[in-house]
């Protein structure tokens, strides 16, 4: 098994490097950049990104007829003299061909040094580290009650098939597959946090004021009174899946011969459930567990740390993206490829632990 990490250590590498490279050379060549972020600010033209989403600002203004300015080169340029853009440039570092700033940037990660934001007048590592407590928040208690109801609903229909427990919780979970997330999240929010209905939880944030000198109980109370809609929204949605990916691996083994023969030996269902079937069956559920977990960590999220402000690394990126903050952009794409391709790996150990007669070591 320790050569097998040690190969998949080794090709996290290769495939980091390739992630940035694609993601970076698509970036680069994409229209508009953070000169003419800077220059639409400048201009009083500029809106955030999530103003851009809400219709409350337009796009950076069009250039006019004279909007080519005196280089010709950036949008919203008139006026500006062409050593300052020339400044600008070497500012960002757009003075250097773009095969060499990739390869500074491959540079500067591999002793993880992610540069500064454009915009933000903060290091990367600062800002992702200040993020990613509210992403692990999300993540971690959604991924964890997903996995606890999905699983044992999934065993207990497969137990129950075609019964009424069967088809009354499918019609469940079929509503709460086809209802996405961000909606789920605004209905609660109207109904139990808008104050128009009823006002039972808080709108925003993942502490009230005052919460540092509260009590360690009542912190722990307030936390988990925050995090209810949020979590609820995102494990609406991702259990269902889970559940019936549960159900259909059991119904698979539940009548092979190796289930028959323990249950004609005497042993109870409880013991043929979780002491046979349940090994082979959650081979497959285990398989995607990391996938599971980064969706939901960064991409699920995302409306949700928007909807219920909550500042976390899912936005960050995505304002990054928006504003082509690219050290922001590219700092959040290296250090979420990497917890992915880690997830991964522990995915696969995670088959071993399971059912130890798989055997990575003996594949090439």
């Amino acid at each position: 098994m320790t050569a097998y990490i040690i190969r998949r250590l080794l090709l996290i590498l290769p495939t980091l490097v390739g992630i940035l490279a694609l993601n970076f050379f698509i970036v680069q060549l994409a229209p508009g950049g953070p000169i003419e972020q800077l220059m639409a600010e400048m201009q009083g033209t500029a809106v955030s990104a999530t103003a851009r989403i809400s219709g409350e600002g337009g796009e950076v203004a069009a250039p006019n007829s004279s909007g080519q300015g005196l280089t010709g080169k950036y949008r919203g340029a008139a006026g500006l003299e062409p050593e300052y853009i020339a400044q600008l440039e070497a500012q960002f570092g757009f003075d250097q061909p773009m095969w060499k700033r990739f390869l500074t940037m491959l540079g500067n990660y591999a002793v993880f040094d992610l540069g500064d934001s454009y915009f933000q007048d903060r290091g990367v590592v600062e800002l992702v580290v200040d993020k990613l407590p509210v992403s692990i928040t999300l993540g971690v208690w959604t991924t964890l009650l997903v996995y606890l109801i999905g699983i044992p609903l999934g065993i207990a229909k497969a137990v129950r098939d075609g019964s009424r427990f069967d088809l009354w919780t499918s019609g469940l979970i079929v509503i709460g597959y086809a209802i996405p997330s961000f909606l789920l999240a605004v209905l609660m929010i109207v109904v139990f946090a808008g104050g128009q209905y009823l006002q039972w939880f808080p709108l925003r944030g993942l502490t009230s004021a005052g919460f540092d000198t509260m009590p360690w109980w009542q912190q722990a109370m307030d936390y988990l009174w925050h995090i209810c809609l949020p979590v609820f929204a995102l494990v609406a949605g991702g259990f269902a899946s889970l559940t019936m990916l549960t159900k259909n691996s059991f119904l698979d083994q539940i009548h092979l011969q190796y289930v028959m023969t323990a249950r004609a030996k005497g042993l109870t269902e409880g013991r043929v459930l979780y002491g046979h079937v349940f090994r082979n069956a959650m081979l497959i559920v285990i398989a995607g567990f990391p996938g599971a977990f980064v969706g939901i960590l960064f991409t699920s999220a995302l409306l949700i740390e928007t909807i219920f402000s909550l500042d976390g690394l899912g936005l960050l990126g995505f304002e990054a993206a928006i504003n082509r903050d690219y050290p922001v952009m590219f700092g959040t794409l290296y250090v979420l490829t990497l917890i992915g391709l880690i997830m991964q790996l522990i995915g696969d150990i995670a088959y071993t632990v399971i059912d130890p007669r798989i055997d990575f070591e003996s594949r090439g």
